[in-house]
């Protein structure tokens, strides 16, 4: 097999890229971002959500969460967070994939990239985010990429089962307005997950070490994996999260972060995430076994 690389319209969006192997297909809008707006078995469901307010639309000075999966720094502030990324990206073909860069932002000085490299034979994608600091001064962040997933899935989060003897190993990072008891999320022996209901609009969020460095979204039939390395002597935001999720009633976030830098004035930053999708997986109920099940099917590609 071979991957290829076209253009078509997508979402409403008139310039979009679509890079696809015959299994699985990707497709990424050139009118803003740099944003991947689908990835999904060739002619099946699209893992992630477009919401269909921001749909189509470009331009403007307004943020806009338009769905799909962005690249972000961390730690969250606004409004340096929030740049808009409603303008037209630059496209390069590159072997296997597309490479996609960001005009510098103003005033907050960054230029970002998403380098996107699809196996010709599987369902793997590499996705490369680079973060360069085109400003005079150097910055603090942490290169923070965040995939915006359907609704009504489950997802799936390995904890920490290392034995630290009388010292803790793990942490559980809630925000202000997480509430432990929310039924939308399960805390178990093993795993962490967490539902996402289309009915439930307010917003939870946590973040863990995730050292596994893995987590999974289950919908539609299709297994979402995304794969990444938690670097356990480094620094993260948010009190050492690498991994952090988010839901409220149209998504659910699925973010892995790198370690907190000192970027210098034209130096790069770059984290790495890889994906992979399963066919014909039932979404499950709160069920450890299922999960057990499942995370073996997860770690034998690792």
């Amino acid at each position: 097999m071979s991957v290829k690389v076209d253009k078509i319209e997508f979402a409403g969006w008139k310039n979009c890229v679509h890079v696809s192997n015959g299994i699985v297909d990707i497709v990424a809008t050139l009118d803003i971002g740099p944003r991947i707006i689908r990835y999904g078995f060739a002619g099946d469901a699209n893992v992630f959500c477009v919401r269909e307010e921001d749909a189509g639309k470009v331009g403007g000075d307004e943020w806009r969460n338009y769905g799909g999966h962005r690249l972000w720094h961390s730690p969250e502030v606004m409004p340096r967070t929030y740049s808009p990324d409603n303008q037209a990206v630059d496209c390069q073909q590159i072997q296997n994939g597309i490479k996609l860069v960001q005009k510098p932002e103003p005033w907050v000085n960054m230029q970002k990239e998403i380098d996107v490299v699809l196996s010709p034979d599987s369902s793997k994608v590499k996705v490369i985010h680079k973060i360069t600091n085109v400003g005079a001064w150097a910055a603090r962040l942490a290169p923070w990429s965040i995939s915006v997933m359907s609704t009504g899935g489950i997802e799936i989060i390995p904890q920490v089962k290392k034995d630290t003897g009388f010292l803790p190993n793990r942490s559980v990072v809630l925000w202000p307005y997480s509430k432990m008891n929310d039924p939308r999320v399960y805390w178990g022996e093993k795993y962490i997950a967490l539902r996402q209901d289309p009915h439930m609009k307010p917003p939870f969020k946590l973040g863990t070490q995730n050292e596994k460095g893995w987590a999974a979204y289950v919908n539609n039939g299709q297994m979402f994996v995304k794969r990444y390395n938690h670097m356990p002597e480094s620094e993260y935001p948010d009190f050492g999260a690498s991994f952090e999720t988010y839901t409220t009633d149209w998504m659910i976030e699925i973010e892995t972060l790198g370690p907190l830098v000192d970027l210098e004035p034209g130096a790069t930053v770059e984290h790495v995430e890889e994906w992979e999708l399963f066919h014909n997986i039932h979404t499950p109920g709160f069920d450890e076994g299922i999960f057990d099940e499942l995370a073996s099917l997860i770690e034998k590609g690792m």
